[in-house]
């Protein structure tokens, strides 16, 4: 037992160090591993596993929506990048450049791509020739290279996994819709699946995309009071269409541009998952995103008949995502592991337990035991799961809720930032010289224009001019 323990208290404290926490629970869950390649990382099975069921959620969900995958190259000769002004400007401090080819240089460097919007234009422009060719929805899934100065295993790396949405319609109203649309279901996502309650707004003319003529957001809160930006949604408009010359003929034979969206979401969402609901015992994963769901630990395994319980309860739970842990560790040892991974669901079957008809389960989120028949099981851990995804998702609900401020001045602003971290809502002018000082003298940024608007005062929080939109404000990852 002395290992047990030992175990459970090689995580730090969330309350003592929270980025020490959190890069012990990424390295003590086995979700990553450092790599030679500064800046980037190891995805190990157990966090690979939960990306291909974000990946696998997330790819049905684009789908029904009529959304196709293809796949482009991983290189962008210079010049392609550089036909979008704002576009290149935006990302040139984070590109990573090709400059050889074996020995020899090469006549023009490659970038190595950072996001694929103007190899997507390259296409459409040689793609779309007619009215009948919209609207293209394409997206990849794929990975990106961005040269951060300072990474973090999931939430900031050199090299990370991605999804990336790039659709083409013949007016601005569908693009408008389809943005707002694409958004929608990242949120829903979050909410249903990884039961993370998220904000959804819009981004200031300050944070949007480079290029973009508005950007969409959905920003979560974590554990710290910091919030993540947890996926995004862009109306490109015609912009990206005119410096690609993206034109189609519509049912008068007349030339127009298209409009185009753009939309992304990242394996910043494990991250996410992590430090919105896990604790000092680890990993605490939803159901519906656990790569295991049920861990069966038999106790006292050795003894006739234990291990074999164990296989037929495995089988009694088929139609979960569930594994029987055989290995010669002990019990305990078992039960830590399970909690340092996770998994929603523990059953312990031992000696006396098969003599009863009789099983524990063991809820990950609130540590509660309950004995159950066997002959009710299934039915057990089918409702338990349901009930550990709703606890989860309002346990995560409510300390958003108690972290989000109000501020209608300044001294109450900056003092709110400093003792309760969290969302603060106060109101903005809408000028970018407000945003920059609130983030130079507190370090909060604009997170969001909500779409649920609410008005607080008649000021803006930093000038005192006419207030035009309330704003979510936030210190960030």
């Amino acid at each position: 037992m002395a290992k047990d323990k030992k175990l459970v208290e090689a995580i730090t404290s969330m309350d003592v160090d929270f980025a020490q926490w959190y890069t012990d629970v990424v390295k003590k869950a086995e979700l990553m591993d450092y790599s030679s390649v500064k800046g980037c990382m190891v995805i190990k099975p157990a966090g690979y596993a939960i990306w291909e069921n974000i990946q696998g959620e997330l790819d049905r969900r684009f789908k029904e929506t009529g959304v196709e995958n293809v796949y482009m190259p991983m290189f962008i000769p210079e010049s392609l990048l550089q036909k979008e002004k704002d576009h290149v400007d935006g990302f040139a401090p984070e590109v990573a450049w090709v400059t050889h080819g074996g020995l020899e240089p090469l006549q023009e460097r490659l970038c190595v791509r950072p996001t694929s919007e103007t190899l997507f234009c390259d296409f459409y422009s040689r793609e779309i020739q007619s009215y009948r060719d919209l609207p293209k929805l394409y997206n990849q899934w794929c990975s990106v290279v961005r040269w951060e100065k300072t990474t973090r295993p999931f939430l900031r790396s050199r090299e990370f996994l991605w999804q990336e949405g790039h659709t083409a319609h013949a007016t601005a109203k569908e693009a408008e819709e389809r943005t707002e649309q694409m958004l929608n279901l990242y949120a829903n996502f979050c909410e249903e699946v990884l039961a993370m309650p998220v904000i959804r707004g819009q981004k200031t003319d300050k944070e949007k995309f480079a290029g973009a003529e508005a950007t969409y957001t959905i920003e979560a809160l974590m554990h710290d009071g910091k919030a993540l930006q947890s996926g995004t949604s862009h109306n490109f408009g015609d912009g990206f269409a005119k410096a690609f010359e993206i034109q189609y003929s519509d049912k008068e034979n007349k030339l127009s541009y298209v409009h185009q969206t753009s939309w992304g979401l990242s394996t910043r969402l494990i991250g996410g998952i992590i430090m919105v609901h896990g604790d000092d015992n680890g990993l605490v994963l939803p159901p519906k995103i656990a790569p295991v769901q049920v861990i069966i630990v038999p106790v006292q395994q050795q003894k006739e008949g234990v291990l074999d319980k164990a296989l037929e309860l495995k089988g009694m739970l088929s139609n979960f995502r569930v594994k029987v842990d055989d290995s010669d560790k002990s019990p305990g040892w078992k039960f830590s592991e399970s909690e340092m991974r996770g998994i929603p669901i523990r059953v312990e079957i031992g000696p006396r337990d098969i003599e009863q008809n009789q099983a524990v389960l063991v809820r990950r989120d609130t540590h509660e035991k309950i004995m159950v028949s066997l002959d009710e099981l299934d039915q057990q851990v089918r409702d338990l799961l349901d009930d550990i995804q709703k606890n989860m998702y309002e346990k995560a609900k409510n300390h958003r809720d108690e972290h989000t401020s109000e501020a209608t001045d300044l001294a109450t602003f900056t003092k709110t930032v400093e003792e309760k971290p969290g969302f603060v809502k106060a109101m903005w002018c809408g000028c970018q010289e407000c945003e920059d000082q609130i983030k130079e003298s507190t370090g909060a940024t604009s997170r969001c224009i909500p779409f649920e608007q609410k008005t607080l005062s008649d000021t803006c929080i930093c000038c005192g001019k006419p207030a035009v939109k309330m704003v979510y404000w936030g210190r960030a990852y």
